[in-house]
């Protein structure tokens, strides 16, 4: 395994950081695609919270006719809770614990360090944090789900996890949200549920329910 991180795009606060996100996009974009939500959360300046967008690396996506794209993992069939990719899977939770490890490295507390993720990007989110010798600050999942639901350890920090779903996403269906939202409750992770009537996006409904989280597990 190398240790050269994956390329980034990293938004620093006004002040040294104290706190850290590490964003993971979805299938085919790149870190650019969540960059503008580090302004659009407004958060005050004294969090010194840093942003961290890795790019995912370009790879062919079985599920689009072998195509070459930003991608965590391959998806080899439409019932994408159903056809994991494993080794994909784990080489893309080794690239985010890096920068877990660089921002430890960099003096940010591990239960400062947050992990979001839409998408793919959220199943690599939760993988990581599942992975971690050190229990995380929490994890955000959008329009996400779990890629081996018989695989969730149990959480023994009870791991704040925000999760938020569209009610008419055809692309990560609404029920595997939920399926994911009961077994992380099963398994002890402290899950603060969102659903929104959109598709598989993003709504300021959203960001604004994202920022309230944020805010609150940052002053605890």
């Amino acid at each position: 395994m190398t240790d050269k991180l994956l390329p980034c795009i990293e938004i620093e606060p006004k002040t040294p950081a104290t706190a850290s996100v590490i964003w993971l996009h979805g299938l085919g974009a790149d870190g650019h695609d969540f960059e503008p939500v580090a302004k659009q959360l407004a958060l005050p300046s004294d969090y010194a919270v840093r942003f961290i967008f890795p790019h995912a690396p370009r790879q062919p996506v079985t599920i689009n006719g072998g195509y070459v794209m930003p991608a965590w993992y391959d998806i080899v069939a439409m019932d994408i809770d159903g056809a994991r990719d494993p080794v994909g899977i784990g080489k893309s939770v080794d690239a985010i614990g890096r920068f877990v490890a660089r921002e430890r490295a960099r003096g940010i507390a591990a239960n400062l360090i947050i992990l979001a993720g839409f998408s793919q990007g959220g199943v690599i989110a939760l993988e990581t944090a599942f992975a971690s010798a050190e229990p995380l600050g929490g994890v955000m999942v959008l329009s996400s789900y779990l890629s081996d639901p018989d695989a969730v350890p149990v959480s023994p920090t009870r791991l704040p996890v925000f999760i938020a779903h569209g009610t008419d996403d055809t692309v990560v269906p609404y029920r595997l949200g939920i399926a994911a939202r009961k077994k992380l409750t099963e398994q002890g992770y402290d899950v603060d549920w969102h659903e929104y009537a959109m598709q598989h996006s993003v709504c300021a409904h959203e960001i604004g329910d994202i920022r309230q989280w944020l805010l609150e597990l940052l002053e605890e």
